[in-house]
């Protein structure tokens, strides 16, 4: 006759059994995850604000002297932050260099990122 192992009412219950009482731990450390996560969030944040407010005495880039003297008359960018010579340093451009990538591919050259 056939070998089929069937499942019986007690295999079934017991299956149940143990798949529930999985179901029920996953949950468990699934929040125990989530709080403990939530606390480290909470510790930063203060510990963030509290270097705010009492270590860092500059927390504005434009209460800053060096940024001040910077941008001063007599200074590196008299023009501002707007102005056309910091505009040309601080802002990059794009070339797009697909192709050249992909002939050294093709070359087998292997790439690193």
């Amino acid at each position: 006759m056939h070998n089929v192992a069937t499942l019986t009412r007690r295999g079934f219950i017991k299956a149940a059994g143990l798949a529930c009482g999985y179901a029920v731990l996953g949950v468990n450390l699934t929040k125990e995850a989530v709080a403990a996560a939530m606390e480290f969030v909470g510790l930063r944040q203060r510990s963030v604000y509290n270097a705010d407010a009492n270590i860092y005495k500059l927390r504005k880039s434009q209460d800053n002297p060096t940024v001040m003297s910077l941008y001063a008359k007599d200074g590196f960018l008299p023009e501002g932050p707007c102005g056309h010579k910091s505009h040309h340093l601080l802002h990059t451009h794009y070339f797009d260099r697909s192709a050249k990538v992909q002939a050294l591919k093709d070359k087998g050259f292997e790439l690193k990122r």
